[in-house]
């Protein structure tokens, strides 16, 4: 199947136009005359391609800009060659409610046992908890009292309490206690949640977002990979402060890797840098599929899928000596979390594990994973903030390559088809902004309130803990469980090993024997080697990841 491509082959310019918004939100631009650049294309100015070009006009295809008193409309221009239509390529509007999806929620084993949690789906505000059967419960996070959040609630026996009146609610949303209320006086009817669908599959809980249609089991997704007899995954979760669309185009783009994760690991290297190929094996209204290579092995042995709402999976197979066939995955759930926010949760799943691998606690591939999140967070939440100011849709912003961006153009493309049915979208030729402005918690003034917002739900105290989703503590660790805990007993031996040094230099002063004296020391320094250890164990799951030309 020929590959699409998201590239215009001429420049128009129009005092009028009318951009190809959805039903959300359709913006025409003014006759009003105004100054605009545009990149455009060489072939369109000069009458032939750029590859017979010189070496002045070459650099044109990537520098050149034409400056004209005219409306919006005007698009970026790269390898136009053969491009069809979005219609031609089968990408019209579909049928698409954003609500009528299953997404992915948190990992099982993270969720708590003992308290509420707070989670979004786009802009609708969740809180999941088990009741006292132990059954995944999910509600909207307000009480229908005052609109406190439940997720800032407790359980008490299995039952959810709103913290600010002490209204309880069980399992179905029903409200069952109202301490205010006078006795023999009925609760009233309308004092109950809204109640969403949920359920735990491959040990993930997912949420159904209809209030009025029952969960569609044929949508639920099932990874037959981590189906697999024998296959070992890393799971992990990540709060990011981007929106989930960026996320989905970042992880599906391997030509970013040997630049922006050199020496990350073995495989990623700069110099490996190099044009890719691409072939769409499969195409329908609910996502894409494909196999990508390096365009120098002349193959594709690596598959990728994208399924709706937000399901990415990246795939190869390995035949071993003795014809044995080993699976590697890589699986993407992408969780739109709000407006310019969105959580990962992400698993690495193999069925041939070295023996290595083995010697390192799960904790350490988390702290990696979270380090090659953080070498692109800050491409991608300024990608994110220029497509929120510029307010015009991707091929206008976009100069895409179809030896590097095919999967990010063919997303865009998937988005044009149903944007119209979520909330808010930036398609290849469509956008539909949000109704309402993004909701910023802040804290209260005072300095109590202040050390308060500080200490996430069981955090601590300290920058370490302040709920900013650029810290690594608020967006990986106090959504894990092992890692919370790992956090926890490093901090608890390194105050250990500090009173251990300190009571050992002191007796080291006092005694007058030389043997003692020494063995005090040697005690001491070694405790003190105990305190670097865990404050390094610490710093590897809390501290962030810094380029070295950026650190002072």
């Amino acid at each position: 199947m020929a590959l699409i491509q998201t590239f215009l082959s001429e420049t128009t310019l129009s005092k009028k136009t009318l951009l190809p918004f959805s039903s959300h939100t359709t913006i025409t631009t003014t006759t009003t005359k105004r100054r605009t650049k545009a990149v455009v294309s060489l072939k369109g100015l000069f009458g032939c391609n750029p590859t017979n070009l010189g070496g002045l006009k070459r650099r044109l295809l990537i520098l050149c800009s034409a400056v004209a008193d005219v409306g919006e409309g005007v698009s970026s221009v790269a390898e136009s060659e053969g491009q069809e239509s979005p219609k031609e390529q089968g990408h019209e509007d579909v049928v698409y409610d954003w609500r009528e999806e299953w997404y992915p929620l948190y990992l099982t084993k993270n969720v708590p046992d003992d308290a509420p949690l707070g989670l979004t789906v786009f802009d609708k505000q969740l809180v999941l908890y088990k009741d006292g059967a132990g059954i995944f419960r999910c509600h909207e996070d307000r009480c229908p009292h005052r609109l406190a959040k439940l997720s800032e609630g407790q359980l008490v026996d299995g039952r959810l309490e709103c913290l600010y009146h002490g209204w309880q609610f069980e399992g179905e949303g029903k409200c069952v206690k109202i301490p205010q209320l006078h006795a023999g006086a009925k609760i009233p009817r309308s004092a109950c949640l809204k109640s969403f669908e949920v359920k735990e599959s491959q040990g993930v809980v997912w949420v159904w977002m209809s209030e009025e249609k029952p969960g569609d089991p044929t949508k639920l997704p099932w990874f037959e990979n981590f189906a697999r007899p024998g296959l070992r995954d890393v799971s992990t979760t990540h709060e990011l402060p981007y929106d989930h669309s960026i996320l989905l185009e970042n992880l599906m783009d391997p030509a970013h890797v040997p630049i922006s994760h050199d020496r990350t690991d073995p495989t990623a290297k700069r110099e490996d840098a190099q044009p890719l190929v691409f072939k769409v094996t499969e195409r329908t209204t609910r996502g894409f599929a494909g196999e990508w290579g390096r365009e120098k092995d002349k193959a594709t042995p690596f598959k990728l899928r994208f399924d709706a709402p937000c399901v990415l999976q990246n795939s190869s197979e390995i035949v071993g000596k003795n014809g044995e066939k080993h699976y590697l995955s890589g699986l993407f759930l992408c969780r739109p979390a709000g407006q310019g926010k969105s959580m990962l949760i992400l698993r690495f799943g193999t069925t041939m594990r070295s023996p290595m691998a083995k010697l390192f606690p799960e904790w350490y591939f988390h702290q990696k994973t979270g380090k090659v999140l953080e070498q692109d967070m800050g491409f991608l939440s300024s990608q994110n903030e220029v497509l929120l100011k510029e307010k015009v849709p991707i091929k206008e912003l976009y100069i895409n390559l179809k030896s590097s961006d095919a999967w990010v153009a063919e997303y865009r493309l998937w988005m044009d088809k149903v944007g119209h049915g979520m909330p808010y979208h930036f398609g290849n030729n469509t956008i539909s902004l949000p109704h309402q402005p993004a909701v910023v918690e802040h804290a209260p003034a005072g300095l109590l309130a202040g050390l308060s917002a500080s200490m996430p739900a069981k955090g601590g105290i300290g920058t370490m803990h302040a709920p900013n989703p650029s810290n690594r503590y608020f967006r990986h660790v106090i959504h894990c469980k092992e890692c919370s805990s790992v956090v926890k007993a490093f901090q608890t031996w390194k105050n250990v090993f500090s009173a251990v040094a300190l009571v050992s230099a002191a007796f080291a002063i006092l005694v007058s024997g030389r043997q003692w004296k020494t063995l005090l020391l040697v005690s001491a320094t070694l405790c003190l080697g105990g305190v670097y250890a865990c404050s390094t164990a610490i710093a590897m799951n809390t501290e962030n990841f810094i380029r070295k030309h950026r650190r002072l």
